[in-house]
């Protein structure tokens, strides 16, 4: 797979996780808590700047999901090795309110993630 393009979306910002798979995997499926690899790009909602990717960075990465924004923790399980999912994750499902010490709080999120591996 190569670095996906992630849409620009109009409209005014979902104010719930939206989950909407680009590509159905077939392998492995992703559970609640479990671990996964995958490589994704992250972008503003209003802007489309993009502000995180794995792709970029040239390599996966590999982590426990119970460690992740609710956002991710709630929208890659049920997820197979093998697919690309695009979540649209509200701040109070990322890094909370606007003011919250983080920079993209209050910001709404969208990742685009190609699942490679899960356990």
């Amino acid at each position: 797979m190569t670095k996906p393009e992630i849409e620009f979306q109009a409209g005014p910002a979902p104010t719930e996780l939206v989950i909407k798979d680009i590509v159905e995997g077939s392998g492995q499926e992703a559970v609640p808590g479990g671990t996964v690899e995958v490589h994704y790009v992250g972008v503003e909602f209003d802007t489309g700047a993009e502000f995180d990717s794995s792709w970029t960075r040239g390599e996966s990465i590999t982590f426990p999901l119970r460690g992740l924004i609710q956002g991710w923790q709630d929208g890659i399980p049920g997820m197979k090795v093998g697919g690309r999912r695009q979540l649209t994750i509200p701040p109070e499902l990322a890094y909370g309110p606007a003011g919250g010490g983080h920079q993209l709080s209050g910001k709404t999120l969208v990742f685009v993630i190609d699942l490679l591996n899960a356990n």
